[in-house]
Parts: C-alpha cells; structure tokens; sequence
C-alpha cells in the first residue's frame, strides 16, 4: 500500500483504557465510587487507599482484572502521594501491563512530570517499551507533552531520537501529530531530521500527511534541502503527498520551499550569492536613476523658464535630502538588526554537542518565560520572547520586525530606527521632487495648461519631466504607506511580525483570549523610547504575567 494512502494508528492504551474503565478524571459532580484500590489511586483519595491496604490488607503489587496496575492509574493522573504510597507499600515501578506499558508510559499521556520524579527516584526503567516498542519518550511525543519530555531527557537522559518498531523516531510522531513546539524541542537537541521509518518517510513526511503548516514551516527552517527530496518507498516526496492527501496549505508551503531552495536553480552562485544580495541594488539603481532624472530633466532643462532662487532652494533641498536618504539606506541594509549570537557551535563531527545542548536549561534562563517557540532549533538557543529566526538572513533576530529584500535585510532592534528615518526622508525626498516638478511643469511651458495640448507638448517635449513624476508618485505612494504603518506600529509598540501573526503569540493574549500587548505603555512613552534609544526596552515588561496558562 502506498503510504499516500496509508494511515499512522496510534496505539497507547493509556488513552482508550481510562475511558474503558469509567470517567476517572472528569469533574463528574456525583461522588465518585471508590471500591478497590485502583479506583482510589485513579481519584487520588489516600485515605481510602490507605484503608483497603493497612486495614483490609489488600495488595498494591497485583494488577486488575484488565491487567492495569495501581501505580499506573496514579500516573495517568498525576497523584505523587499516591504513587510515593504505593511504591512504599510494594507497588512494583517497572510493573508492566498486558501491552508492556509501565506506570512511567502512562505519565507521559498526561505530562505527569511529579510522578516521574517519584518513579526515577525508584529506580523506574526509562528505556522500558511496550509491544509497539513506544518509550516514554514517543508516548509524550504523541500526546505533545512538550515539558514532560524535556524533564526526562534533560534531567534523566531519556533517548530522545529512540527509533519504535516502525521505526518512526519521537520528532516523526511530533511532526504527524501537529504539535509544534515538540518538534522545536527534539530539533533543539538536534533530533535526526533525515531518519527514515520503514516506509521510507521522515518526519517532514509525516507532517505534510497530516497538514501541519506550521509544523512544515519549522521542519524547513531547521533542516536542509535534503529533506524536501527525499522519496519514500513509493517514491513520494513530501511535496507530492500533501497534495495527494489535499493538504493545501501545507503543499504550498512545500512547493515554495522546494524553489527557494534551488532545487530548480543548481548553479551554487545563483542559490547563494545571488538571494543574499536581494533587492537592494535594483533599489539603489533606482534611486539613483529618479534623482538623475530630476536633475537632468526637471532642474536643469532649457525649454523651461529660467529657474528663480526658490525654486533652485526647494530642488537641491530634495536632492541634498536624497542624499541623506542614500546614507541611511546604507546604514539599515548594512547594519547589524539584532543578531542574537548561537552560545554553541554546533557541528555534526563535534562530539558531545548533544550533551552540551541538553545542558541548556529553560527554567535556568534569565529571558525564559514559559513559551517553547522560544527554542530556536536551527540556532541552538533561548532567544528573547519577541525575536525571530529569519529564514533569508539565517540568523535569530531580537524584536524582529520584517524582512525587507528591498534592502536586503532583516528589520530589527538594531536597525529600526535607521529604516524608520529611511523611510521619512524617502517621503521627504519624493514630495519635494513632486511638487518641484509639477511647479516647473505648471509654469515653464509656452502653452496654457488649461489648453487641451498641455499634455500632448509635455509627453512630447518633457518626457523624461514626465517620467520622473509618473515614477515619483508610485515611490512617494509607497514609501508614505510604509511610513504611517510604522508610526502606527511605534506609537503601540508592537512589530510588523506580531500584528501578522497575532494569533500564534500566546504573550499577545489576555487570560480572555482577546488581543493584548503587553509591551504597549502609551504612545508618548513608547515613540520617545524610539526615536531617543532605537527600541524599545523589553526588560520593562512583568515577563511572568505572560506566562500561558497551565493545561
């Protein structure tokens, strides 16, 4: 069968045997009934566990008619007293049920991560798999327990990149299942991203099946062109099967960086050279080309009247602003917009990368705020809330903005400032040409304006005056549009990013779920901290009140 056509059946019993064996973790308002052991540990209740082992001697080492022991239903749901009892009472920790799943895989459904601490510290096998050969790590995987997976590979050295009978690694699961920050996760610990299950797909496979955009988009950052070529054992490439499965928006985000790549464009220089220069030079030529033009054909033309002192004061004012405008054009295309500095370089021939990686803690970060799109997979680092990794500059940028291929750079801390007077002078510069223009236009020509053969006379005798104001009116148009959208964004203190992309910033979400910037402090404040620093200061912010509310 074609894996096109062939679906991934998750198989962990945790899930379909709580359901099988009652509501026990709902908020049932009926007082749950609590007959045995296994129902007490499943609700928690110690009295009552307590009770049915010291005073009717009942046995925590044996499992229930469907094979499910005590410890395991205490792990489900997360009762760390009540698996410390059980333990301590001759609950075995590596007991295993009818599947050969432990108590530690039925932790990983819900992210139990205080009753892990109890199991490890009891010796629990962290490699222990069941049938399927899932560990604990693939179970989190499947169920996108992005914090329990990290606690046992960071403080416990699970495996994170343990391949299961299929074959299928935790980042294949991750990616099939959606949950992007897991896949940040297990690529920060350079988690294998080329590996092959039996059927030939790598996670990039899996995630065009099930039409995660998001998850594609983090895939393609991290990973190489490799990864969009690879065929399975139908030789499908991940491409050809988010079509094939009708996944649009995931096919086309494929299919574009499929291009970007080179794959269709194989000369190195054109894949390299070339997209990082960008835009710029047509930009510059541009420029230059309309301020030649202004002179040539606006300023210094003899057809048109002899041109008075103000008129002459206004046309160099604009050409001396044009030049100042090419200086900050230099300065925001060749600035440094914020790069934030990978702490580790990493190499696949460096040895013992991955221990280093693992040695970086969240929790023990100073700009760590509870939000896993922190994690930069490509980079190896905790950047701060606002950055963001820049396919095009390859770089993590701090309070990323945009970026602009017309200067060929990224929009960031570093350099906003420099792209917002760019983009003034540029409206400055086009407005001043514009109206020196239409003057000499209006007043320099024999014929009568109000005459019916002004236009004609000035296409024919003026054309390049003409042209000059047919192109000075796009630019000024354009440039103006940038101009208010930025002063907007200014005066509330927000980035280009975040109001494109508001709904995927938790930080952007008040505990109602509505839309709320927690950088905004008033527009006075906020357009003084920039134009008298460049940016704003990002440290002033309450970092826990953006912490994302607990599952």
């Amino acid at each position: 069968m074609a894996i096109a056509d062939s679906e991934i059946e998750i198989i962990s019993d945790a899930n379909s045997k709580h359901h099988r064996n009652g509501n026990l973790t709902s908020s049932n308002p009926a007082e749950p009934i609590i007959a045995d052991v296994y129902s007490a540990s499943a609700y928690g209740d110690l009295q009552k566990l307590r009770g049915f082992v010291e005073r009717d001697g009942h046995s925590l080492s044996k499992p229930d008619g469907n094979g499910y022991y005590a410890l395991q239903w205490a792990a489900l749901n997360d009762y760390a007293d009540i698996a410390q009892y059980i333990i301590e009472h001759g609950g075995d920790v590596n007991a295993a049920d009818n599947t050969k799943q432990t108590a530690l895989h039925w932790a990983a459904v819900r992210g139990s991560i205080a009753v892990s601490d109890v199991l490890f510290q009891s010796g629990v096998w962290i490699e222990a798999a069941d049938v399927n050969g899932y560990r604990a790590v693939h179970v989190a995987a499947q169920y996108g327990q992005t914090a329990f997976l990290n606690h046992i590979v960071a403080k416990h050295g699970a495996d994170f990149d343990a391949p299961d009978n299929d074959g299928r690694s935790p980042l294949h699961w991750a990616a099939y299942k959606g949950f992007a920050d897991t896949v940040r996760l297990l690529l920060f610990w350079n988690a294998s991203q080329g590996r092959q299950d039996n059927q030939g797909c790598t996670p990039l496979h899996w995630a065009a099946i099930s039409g995660s955009a998001e998850v594609c988009n983090v895939l393609i950052q991290a990973g190489t062109k490799q990864e969009l070529t690879v065929k399975d054992k139908s030789g499908f490439t991940p491409v050809q099967l988010a079509s094939d499965r009708g996944q649009k928006h995931a096919a086309l985000i494929l299919s574009n960086a499929t291009r970007v790549s080179g794959i269709f464009c194989g000369d190195k220089f054109c894949k390299g050279k070339l997209a990082k220069i960008g835009n710029a030079p047509i930009l510059w030529a541009f420029l230059i080309f309309q301020v030649v033009l202004f002179i040539n054909s606006v300023l210094n033309v003899p057809n048109f009247e002899k041109i008075t002192a103000v008129v002459a004061l206004w046309g160099w004012t604009g050409v001396s602003v044009a030049i100042a405008s090419f200086y900050m054009f230099y300065r925001c295309s060749s600035k440094d917009p914020g790069y934030i500095k990978p702490r580790l370089e990493i190499s696949s021939s460096n040895e013992g990368a991955d221990d280093a990686l693992l040695g970086i803690d969240p929790n023990n970060s100073p700009i760590w705020t509870g939000n896993w799109s922190q994690l930069c997979p490509t980079c190896k680092i905790i950047r701060p809330l606002r950055s963001k990794h820049c396919p095009s500059c390859k770089h993590c940028v701090d309070q990323f903005d945009h970026h602009c291929p017309w200067i060929s750079n990224c929009v960031g801390k570093k350099n906003k400032w420099d792209f917002f007077v760019f983009l003034c002078l540029g409206c400055l510069t086009s407005l001043l040409g514009g109206i020196t223009a239409v003057y000499r236009m209006w007043t320099g020509s024999p014929v009568k304006p109000s005459s019916g053969r002004w236009m004609h006379y000035m296409a024919t005798e003026h054309p390049g005056a003409v042209a000059f104001l047919v192109l000075d009116t796009i630019l000024l148009a354009g440039a103006s549009a940038l101009t208010i959208s930025m002063a907007s964004q200014i005066a509330r203190n927000i980035t280009t990013n975040e109001m494109a992309n508001a709904g995927r910033y938790s930080y952007l979400r008040g505990p109602d779920g509505r839309f709320r910037n927690p950088y905004n402090l008033g527009c006075r404040r906020n357009c003084t901290d920039f134009l008298v620093n460049g940016y704003t200061n990002d440290d002033e912010i309450a970092w826990p009140s953006l912490q994302p509310p607990s599952r």
